[in-house]
């Protein structure tokens, strides 16, 4: 769907607030970038327009994570070995950020790329590609989200997360200490739950709160959404080699969630933090602070929020947290997860 606001940064600027907390340093654990314009309503987000967000949102974004978009990829070369352009392309942006210090410095700190899963032990030569392109790369991401209701062209082919080689692949993503981050839909929860199961060397990140879905079968059901989903997180929560991100949820298919992007204005912090808290709390409640961690997604949450709306947003929800849980929640789990400083 086209976007019907010609210009985006105006529309978000209509609200603006001053920034909550300041000074609590952030982790942002998963954004994209595509410098030029990669999915159908949404603008390009270059290094310039990243940096924008990590430095002008009053926030104290000290490093962030890049995760896979499709974005950056070769354009020859075997086919399974084009996405580790998108690497050369984070390292490249990670090294520029770096290289302008102050607050640019950090961008890209640790990158997450693709890899197709089903190579099953063929993926080793994906994983040493990635390496060897950076020496950011500290887990992989392959799209998984599959549901009835969901068409998307993200979207993934059911039953991915049982396959054999998937599991195969897993194996190898241990040999070589990766992590595996993984988008579900709240449908394919129990499948997360059965793969973290079967291979507890690897810690499996849960992308955009497992995917609850606010659309389709649930659109006139959202009390019945939110206990499904609740209970399939619950299952993830039991495996100990899981973490989940709390974000993603001002993405189209989480209605009711955040606003439409035709809307006359973007919501303030507040009223996002009240509509959403619900699902950040009880993930929180189920993984404790120590397994979760805010993201922004951007630029894909980036459409109807923007980042000083969106990490005030967070802060606001756990407001009453002591100290030391914000700063697992904000930057602690995420340094634990990915690595940062080793």
């Amino acid at each position: 769907m086209a976007d019907p606001i010609p210009s985006r940064d105006a529309w978000l600027n209509q609200v603006i607030e001053p920034p909550f907390e300041p000074d609590l340093p952030i982790v942002d654990p998963h954004h994209h970038l595509w410098p030029v314009v990669t999915y159908p309503g949404y603008d390009a987000y270059d290094l310039d327009k990243a940096l924008v967000d990590k430095t002008g949102s009053g926030h104290n974004i000290v490093a962030t994570v890049l995760v896979e978009a499709h974005s950056g990829y070769r354009r020859d070369g075997p086919e399974h070995l084009r996405c580790v352009g998108e690497t050369e392309m984070a390292d490249r942006a990670g090294r520029e950020a770096d290289r302008r210090g102050a607050r640019a410095a950090g961008l890209c700190a640790r990158i997450v790329p693709h890899a197709d899963m089903l190579l099953g032990d063929g993926v080793e030569e994906v994983l040493l590609a990635h390496l060897e392109a950076s020496d950011r790369v500290r887990g992989v991401r392959c799209l998984t989200a599959y549901d009835r209701d969901y068409d998307s062209g993200a979207s993934a082919p059911p039953g991915l997360l049982v396959d054999s080689r998937f599991r195969a692949a897993m194996q190898q993503l241990a040999t070589h200490g990766l992590s595996l981050d993984v988008w579900p839909m709240q449908s394919q929860l129990s499948e997360v739950a059965a793969l973290a199961r079967h291979s507890p060397d690897v810690t499996i990140v849960v992308d955009h709160l497992g995917g609850p879905m606010g659309f389709g079968r649930f659109a006139a059901d959202p009390e019945g959404g939110f206990e499904e989903w609740k209970a399939g997180m619950a299952l993830v929560a039991q495996c100990p080699n899981t973490v989940v991100k709390l974000g993603g949820l001002n993405m189209d298919f989480v209605s009711r969630l955040c606003p439409a992007p035709d809307s006359d204005r973007p919501w303030t912090s507040e009223h996002t933090a009240r509509v959403q808290r619900r699902h950040i709390l009880t993930a929180i409640e189920l993984f404790g602070p120590s397994r979760c961690m805010f993201e922004s997604n951007f630029p894909v949450d980036r459409r109807v929020i923007n980042a000083e709306l969106l990490w005030n947003g967070f802060k606001r929800v756990v407001a009453d947290f002591t100290a030391d849980e914000k700063h697992k929640l904000f930057s602690g789990t995420a340094i634990r997860t990915y690595h940062l400083g080793s």
